[in-house]
């Protein structure tokens, strides 16, 4: 078979088989069909989309194009939790230790930030010593002793999703539905994984910002597992603010291990409850959502799950006392700066916006290869339908280390105060919800 035939009949509308599916993606991994050609087959796909069992064997094709990691030594249920990217997401790290601290193993491949959402890993290197980048013997052997272990992707998980994504990203195909699914469930499938919870941010601050779209993506990711033996729940969670009151990589460690210790804002709290809960359900150490609950908010209190993100640390080559002195080890900025905003009653945050302006800080990356100062970012101490009054404390601290009069921190205070909506407070409060989650889907 030829690639121009395969593209052809895509174009088309009709359905590759799995033959014709496994061997598009044998050449995108050898490197043996040129650009323009998968291009093509990403714009033909974005167009005419795929049937479940041509994106199940799709996405099992990338999967199976590098190492899948064999965790049948260890014996306890391995289940994983993926986030489609939020503004102050730091969820997975308190959220990790306290699912083992409850008996299941997380086996948890993580990515780096990109725009204006950050990235697990960015997050843990804030941690002076910690190694996302430990061997495959080593990260089964941590999550086999310890029930977790996080690290970035390797080259050899999913390498033809990293060929795919990248022409993605210039060929106006990254809303492609089945793409993003496929391109998510490929990785995750390659951790050797028995289910998988995903947290689908919707919102401003999301790449979904409408739940029909995020219930469509849903159903796609739910499909492929299903079809590949594994248990899925997908949580659709509200990204209309940032989460907790921190955006940036060493204060979201700190807001971390806050909750590590029984503590932290509330949105904060209820997610890792509420995720946590899931995965105890899916590891069958739970016979429903509120007795997983239970179980995570007890191993948070009584300090078993912070006991087992102490051991992480030191693991991954970290400092342990990071988790009793968060201030006198993490780094330092060289400046914090306050931003008050004018009197009145928030009545809109745009979350993406307060995450662009964490970016310009220092806190993110707008290229893969930019570095990241790991102190940067922003305390937000404003919500949604609060009441700000004349003469009050700040609303927003930032910190940062950007030398006298850089054009960057002027751009970020812009940015900032435009991303806060306010009326005066004397009108009608609008309404604002209690809760982060939005739906559960299993």
């Amino acid at each position: 078979m030829l690639p121009v035939q395969l593209i052809r009949k895509k174009r088309d509308g009709g359905a590759l088989d799995d033959a014709e599916l496994r061997t598009f993606i044998e050449w995108v991994t050898a490197g043996s069909i040129p650009d323009y050609q998968i291009a093509a087959m990403l714009m033909a796909i974005f167009f005419r989309g795929m049937d479940d069992r041509e994106l199940a064997t799709w996405a099992d094709a990338m999967t199976r194009s590098g190492d899948v990691i064999d965790l049948s030594s260890v014996k306890r249920a391995k289940i994983d939790k993926h986030s489609t990217g939020g503004v102050g997401d730091k969820i997975s790290i308190p959220l990790a230790p306290a699912v083992a601290a409850c008996g299941v193993a997380v086996p948890m491949v993580s990515g780096r930030g990109l725009g204006h959402t950050g990235g697990t890993l960015d997050k843990l290197e804030s941690i002076p010593g910690f190694r996302v980048d430990l061997p495959v013997e080593k990260f089964k052997q941590l999550v086999d002793e310890l029930g977790v272990c996080l690290i970035g992707q390797t080259a050899r998980i999913a390498p033809a999703d990293k060929r795919l994504y990248a022409l993605r990203d210039v060929t106006a195909t990254v809303e492609s539905l089945p793409l993003i699914a496929s391109s998510i469930m490929s990785k995750k499938l390659a951790e050797g994984i028995d289910g998988l919870v995903i947290d689908c941010k919707v919102g401003n601050g999301a790449f979904m910002k409408t739940i029909e779209r995020a219930r469509e993506l849903c159903a796609l990711m739910i499909a492929i597992g299903t079809r590949a033996g594994k248990r899925i729940t997908c949580v659709l969670t509200d990204m209309e603010a940032p989460i907790g009151r921190t955006i940036g990589n060493s204060l979201e460690i700190r807001e971390s291990i806050e909750v590590l210790r029984g503590g932290g804002p509330v949105d904060t709290r209820e997610l890792t409850h509420v995720l946590g809960a899931e995965m105890l359900v899916l590891g069958g150490v739970a016979v429903d959502a509120a007795e997983g609950a239970s179980k995570i908010q007890k191993a948070l209190a009584d300090g078993s799950a912070l006991e087992v993100f102490r051991k992480v640390v030191a693991a991954q080559g970290g400092d342990p006392r990071v988790c009793d002195s968060p201030g006198s080890v993490l780094p330092k900025p060289a400046s914090r700066d306050e931003v008050s905003l004018p009197p009145g009653r928030i009545v809109a945050i745009d979350s993406e916006a307060l995450g662009i302006a964490a970016l310009v800080l220092g806190a993110g990356r707008r290229t893969a290869e930019d570095r990241i100062d790991p102190s940067a970012g922003l305390v937000v101490d404003a919500y949604l339908g609060e009441v700000i009054e004349a003469g009050g404390p700040p609303s927003v601290m930032i910190q940062h280390s950007l030398p006298a009069g850089d054009s960057r921190l002027a751009e970020a205070r812009a940015m900032i105060e435009r991303a806060f909506v306010l009326q005066p407070a004397d009108q009608p409060a609008p309404s604002v919800r209690s809760s982060r989650i939005l739906e559960v889907i299993r």
